[in-house]
């Protein structure tokens, strides 16, 4: 299973139950660290996931939670091993979304709002140089080009012929009428998302204007959920300068009650077919005017009176 190679999960989880064996044995994480000699924060960055723990760290802190059941000693150890392996996205440097690829990696569904743009795993070669290059300030060519290979080794999770993602992204009409990259870029990337739609494990559902106010307007989130059930799900919050990881039972809930809601307000799934395959004409309509002046080819992705 991906879980035993994916070293970011594995620190997660052996964190969150070396936390709750702490909170069991009702030592606070400041007697943790005075008793293991170490800073209160390194035993904070082992809990949350932040770093690689070695095994002897681990049978240190099982002996001063008094931990006797050895098979679970054993495991934890195992999981510390795991965890100090090196995931198919290290070689590609010192990435600033590194922990989100790993959870994504071993995800086995992903339930994602794309209010403003098609999601990363759905973005066709050129759509996602397009965002890149244009969203990111002062990006060197060498990094755009690194940000383009990684983003597209990471779409080999949506392929994965033994165990796909099952993902279900919802996007606003927006997403469809934004014109990144030109109109020759959206038209083939509205063909490459009707074409994943089409997929079994693949949903993609259209949000309209005229859905009005919705529970998506507070922006994007997506939720994760792992095969395993080891872990109840994490969700998911992009931002410009640091992600949020909510990975309380009740902000997993919360958020999933939110994209059921968002659903019920999108189009169906079909329905959504329709209105990507039409728009995609109409970048095909665009892309013919060579000769008209931008401003009057384009506005929102819609032909203008000539």
């Amino acid at each position: 299973m991906a879980a035993k190679t994916n070293p970011t999960v594995r620190r997660r989880r052996l964190g969150a139950e070396l936390r709750r064996l702490r909170m069991a044995s009702g030592l606070k994480s400041t007697e943790v660290a005075e008793r293991l000699m170490v800073s209160q924060p390194k035993i904070s960055h082992l809990e949350n996931g932040n770093r690689a723990i070695s095994p002897r760290d681990v049978r240190d802190l099982c002996a001063i939670y008094e931990v006797t059941d050895q098979q679970v000693i054993d495991s934890l150890t195992e999981m510390a091993r795991e965890s100090g392996q090196r995931g198919w996205w290290h070689p590609y440097g010192d990435l600033s979304d590194s922990v989100y690829i790993g959870l994504e990696t071993d995800a086995a569904s992903l339930h994602t709002h794309a209010p403003m743009m098609v999601p990363d795993l759905l973005q066709s070669p050129a759509y996602a140089q397009a965002v890149i290059e244009e969203t990111i300030p002062r990006l060197s060519p060498a990094q755009a080009a690194t940000r383009l290979k990684v983003r597209l080794r990471r779409q080999h999770r949506i392929y994965d012929p033994s165990c796909p993602l099952r993902l279900w992204a919802i996007l606003d009409e927006s997403a469809l009428h934004r014109v990144v990259g030109g109109p020759d870029v959206m038209r083939e990337q509205l063909e490459h998302l009707h074409a994943l739609s089409a997929e079994p494990h693949i949903t993609v559902q259209v949000l309209p204007y005229t859905a009005g106010a919705h529970p998506g307007l507070a922006g994007q989130f997506s939720v994760l959920r792992f095969a395993d059930g080891a872990e109840a799900g994490v969700v998911y919050l992009e931002r410009f300068t640091s992600d949020l990881y909510l990975e309380k039972a009740s902000d997993v809930q919360y958020y999933g009650v939110m994209h059921e809601h968002l659903q019920a307000r999108a189009l169906t799934p079909d329905s959504s077919r329709d209105v990507i395959t039409d728009t995609a004409k109409t970048y095909t309509a665009l892309a013919s005017k060579p000769c008209l002046p931008p401003r009057e080819r384009i506005s929102a992705g819609r032909l203008l009176p000539t």
